[in-house]
């Protein structure tokens, strides 16, 4: 592993979230962003600390992106409300394939 403390964080928020079972299953068989999303945003951690395991996680090399972003890319967020820094969803711009919402974007831990 690349970054074992950003797999541990995304690991235990699954886990609490969604049980030990269904967390395995989730990150062997793969899961959508926004189910990730979703599961740190329903984490005790802040808001802002999810906001950044999700950056390192895309950018880490320890779970498998579909689909490949490119060379380039950019974290596109969404706000709660107007001038709020709650983030409650991310979407990828890429050059190849425009913006990537969360809902279309797989990860699966690599082996």
């Amino acid at each position: 592993m690349r970054d074992p403390n950003t797999v541990a964080v995304i690991v235990n928020a699954l886990r609490l979230v969604h049980g030990d079972d269904l967390a395995r299953v989730m990150l062997n068989d793969g899961l959508s962003l926004a189910a990730l999303i979703d599961a740190l945003l329903l984490s005790p951690m802040k808001n802002r600390d999810a906001i950044k395991q999700i950056a390192r996680l895309l950018s880490s090399g320890d779970f498998i992106v579909t689909p490949d972003f490119g060379s380039v890319w950019h974290l596109k967020y969404f706000y709660d409300r107007p001038k709020s820094l709650h983030v409650v969803d991310i979407a990828v711009i890429t050059l190849d394939r425009g913006t990537i919402v969360s809902t279309d974007i797989r990860l699966r831990l690599a082996r």
